[in-house]
């Protein structure tokens, strides 16, 4: 299996024995060793289901890598998070998704207003089995634990993914910037309740509602 290491905290080492990874594509930096790269199109099951998303107007393209030697990743020195999977079922926005080992179930799920509020489509990648998935954010991400006595409100633009056993609700609301009079207008929030932990980045999207 594809080993994972970090080389600080922007750059993403995968190690290669004969087996393959799929990454976003465009985002190899270096490599070493024997590698072969092909471009992955169409639709289908997996990372080839969110290759192009005409209903939704979001894209994403992804490359096979597969050879002997070490390969390099990283996404315009966004900072870079490793997540483990044991069994579980991780929930991702496309356009955070780096690198995952090449044995993980990938496709995506409805996730409804959310993504309306973001304007960047209804559907989210997910990611499956045991295995390791790199993640991307505007800025080092913070795992934030969910508990049934605790739940959490997310502002959308900081959502990068979450795992577990998580219901989420999509809600508005207002944030500080209303307070002193730096609104933009309505504001949208993500509330997730049950048991699970959610990752959000310090640098927000724009959505329609503004910066949040």
């Amino acid at each position: 299996m594809a080993r994972f290491r970090l080389e600080g905290s922007r750059v993403l080492a995968v190690d290669l024995d004969g087996d393959s990874v799929k990454a976003r594509n465009g985002a190899m930096v270096a490599y070493e060793g024997t590698m072969t790269f092909k471009r992955l199109t169409g639709g289908g099951d997996g990372l080839r289901g969110v290759v192009t998303r005409r209903v939704t107007g979001e894209s994403m393209t992804v490359m096979a890598v597969k050879g002997h030697g070490t390969c390099w990743f990283a996404d315009r020195a966004a900072e870079i998070t490793v997540v483990r999977l044991t069994g579980e079922k991780l929930h991702v926005e496309a356009d955070n998704l780096l690198c995952a080992q090449a044995g993980l179930r990938t496709g995506t799920t409805f996730t409804g207003v959310r993504g309306a509020s973001r304007g960047q489509g209804l559907f989210t990648t997910t990611i499956e089995g045991h295995g390791h998935a790199a993640l991307t954010s505007d800025g080092p991400a913070i795992a934030l634990r969910v508990t049934p006595d605790s739940p959490l409100t997310v502002d959308p633009g900081a959502y990068v993914a979450h795992t577990g056993r998580l219901r989420q609700h999509f809600q508005s609301g207002v944030n500080w910037r209303t307070f002193v009079g730096e609104g933009s207008g309505e504001s949208f929030q993500l509330r997730f309740e049950g048991e699970g932990v959610v990752y959000v980045q310090p640098g927000e999207r724009e959505t329609p509602a503004g910066q949040l």
